[in-house]
């Protein structure tokens, strides 16, 4: 099956070289490092490898699944590899979705170059197409994984199990028919546009087609006037559908006849359902088109949990590209567990759990690179401290040193705040949560006295802290409910609590607790269980309460193999930070991704203003209020006589 790029690429060297191919050794971890042959297959749009030049190859990616290209430096898993393999020489391909990274080592620094250079253009090439190309050539790649010898053809059984891998479902004896339909050739096999009108036919939806029908007059076309009837009353155009209808109707209709007539097939209509025209999805609330300017609490915030995991909760990889990943999509509150390392260096990790570990410094440093990337707006620090003194002072010492200026290390303005600051003011800031040791009052009210000796400061906080860990209780990790972690968690370093500005963390006792103790940039964290009681035992009191106060729901520990709760339940109470497992797929994540694609996919999105209001009597278990409610009354129609 032909490639769309044959014919359309520029000759360029480095995709002439890649397809000769070349032997480069595939890196997975320190003790697997095996040499493989990859080659860019003639139709430019897959990579295949085997064992050796010549021998059996098999698909190793496409071009549609690559999203980024990246040097050997900027591998973590080849950082550690430096002094065997050398980085100038290594390359990451780095995939959509959730497939993990392919990093691989070239001969020479050329050959590196060739790849990268090559891979790079070619992703530009595939990121340029239109919604039909990208159909297409979508189809096209599953076929080259299909037809295992690449003759161009493929038997009934082979499109069985290609239709499998594609989680297409089939009745066998109509998916037989439909195949000998498409055997226009009579061949017995299906070659490459035979098997694209197959899985047209195969995955024709009967209510598309209904819709179709029920607009055109004689089944085969929508004229012009149908096509506006159609856009004014489904998708809700109003009076721009009649200038619309022209304008889709050239974009799409794939005929020249049917364009010259102005009529819409039914591929035509196929094609412009499918495409970012037909798109649900509400053009204007694509850029930033929202008031950024109000306090923190009035947003939802795109917050991950255990952001450093890849994979489950008691096994799985910890790694950098868990942040990078989450960054990458909006993500807007990241989770770091930091736990006492070698060699004084703190490390991150799933605490108490066989889940692998990497640096703090590694985890900051990939953060100062990648915080802004795809977003301006503030990123927020979520930190889950369990180190000691010592090495809290490293955390203090790597904030402030590899963050920089990004680092927010006190009140915008230098002044007592009254109110959270809002994502515009802190655009470009990286803000900590976590412990502090005091309250911003008496951290001003230091500042206007008369310097002590560092020794007697030292001496103090020490003797203050030990006292606030003796009254209150500690709000303790997700993972982490031990009741003897209390007694013998270790004193809060001093530098290390002075960069919490905004985002002091306090324990939840109860509503009323908090409004009369607790201040407006003091904030809690809520285990799910613990969130959907207070919603249901106390729903407008927590609405309320998060009008003013900003609050972080966590997965349950029990979902040890890192699935995801439905976020809508606590985003109806209002609350900000809903964090979740951002590498598990599901509808949970589609949720999340829908509400924070809006509004540039900043990953701030401004609550309703019901759930703004500290006087609203919203209940998010009760949402429709009885004596706002209103009988509808069904009077039937009288049928004639017959």
């Amino acid at each position: 099956m032909a490639s769309l790029l044959q014919g359309r690429l520029p000759i360029n060297q480095d995709l002439l070289l890649m397809q000769k191919g070349t032997m480069m050794r595939k890196v997975r971890s320190k003790s697997w490092k095996k040499l493989r042959y990859f080659r860019l297959q003639d139709d430019g749009m897959t990579v295949w490898h085997a064992r050796q030049a010549g021998g059996r190859a098999k698909p190793s990616f496409s071009i549609s699944d690559v999203d980024t290209v990246r040097e050997g430096h900027e591998s973590e898993l080849l950082r550690n590899l430096a002094e065997e393999l050398p980085l100038e020489q290594g390359f990451t391909i780095v995939f959509h979705g959730r497939r993990s990274n392919l990093d691989l080592v070239a001969n020479s620094v050329e050959e590196a170059q060739v790849w990268m250079q090559g891979l790079r253009l070619l992703v530009d090439f595939v990121t340029s197409m239109d919604q039909q190309e990208r159909l297409d050539q979508w189809l096209s790649d599953w076929f080259q994984r299909g037809d295992k010898n690449q003759d161009g053809r493929m038997s009934f059984r082979e499109v069985q199990r290609l239709l499998h891998l594609m989680n297409v479902e089939m009745d066998q004896e109509h998916a037989f028919q439909l195949f000998q339909t498409a055997d226009a050739s009579q061949s017995g096999t299906l070659e490459g546009e035979e098997f694209v009108n197959f899985y047209k036919s195969l995955t024709q939806r009967a209510e598309v087609q209904e819709l179709f029908e029920n607009f055109s007059s004689d089944g085969q076309k929508l004229t012009l006037l149908e096509f506006v009837d159609f856009l004014q009353e489904w998708q809700k155009e109003g009076e721009r559908a009649s200038d619309l209808a022209l304008e889709l109707i050239d974009r799409h209709e794939p005929s020249d006849s049917g364009k010259l007539r102005h009529v819409l097939s039914m591929d035509g209509f196929l094609s412009y359902l499918c495409s970012k025209d037909g798109d649900i999805f509400n053009p204007i609330c694509l850029p930033i088109y929202q008031d950024m300017t109000q306090p923190l609490n009035h947003y939802y915030i795109n917050s991950s949990h255990n952001t450093y995991l890849v994979g489950d909760q008691f096994c799985g990889q910890s790694s950098v590209e868990g942040y990078i990943r989450a960054l990458k999509r909006g993500c807007r509150c990241v989770e770091v567990d930091i736990w006492d390392g070698p060699s004084g260096e703190p490390i991150v990790y799933h605490g108490h759990t066989l889940t692998s570990r990497i640096p703090f410094k590694d985890v900051v440093t990939a953060i100062a690179q990648y915080a802004f990337q795809t977003s301006d707006y503030p990123v927020i620090l979520s930190l889950e401290n369990h180190c000691s003194w010592e090495q809290q002072e490293v955390i203090a010492h790597h904030l402030t040193e590899i963050l920089g200026e990004q680092l927010l290390s006190t009140t915008l303005d230098g002044q007592l705040p009254t109110q959270l600051p809002s994502p515009e003011e802190l655009r470009g800031k990286i803000l900590v949560k976590g412990k502090k040791l005091k309250t911003l009052e008496e951290d001003f009210e230091e500042e206007e006295e008369e310097p002590e000796s560092e020794l007697e400061g030292e001496q103090e906080a020490e003797l203050e802290l030990e006292a606030q860990f003796e009254s209150e209780p500690q709000e303790l990790s997700p993972r982490s409910k031990d009741k003897n972690e209390k007694k013998s968690k270790p004193i809060l370093c001093p530098s290390l609590s002075a960069l919490v500005v905004y985002l002091k963390a306090v324990s939840f006792y109860s509503f009323a607790h908090s409004r009369e103790h607790y201040r407006f940039y003091e904030m809690s964290s809520f285990s799910e269980a613990k969130a959907k009681s207070l919603i249901k035992e106390a729903g407008n009191e927590f609405v309320q309460h998060n009008t003013w106060q900003l609050s972080r729901v966590y997965p349950s520990g029990l979902r040890t193999d890192s699935s995801n709760y439905n976020p809508q339940e606590f985003w109806n109470a209002g609350c900000q930070m809903v964090a979740m497992n951002m590498q598990t797929a599901g509808l949970e994540m589609d949720l999340c991704d829908g509400l924070f694609r809006q509004n540039a996919g900043c990953g701030y999105v401004l609550k309703p203003d019901f759930l703004r209001d500290a006087q609203s009597s919203f209940h998010p278990e009760k949402p429709i209020s009885p004596f706002k409610a209103q009988v509808l009354l069904i009077k039937p129609s009288s049928s004639p006589s017959v």
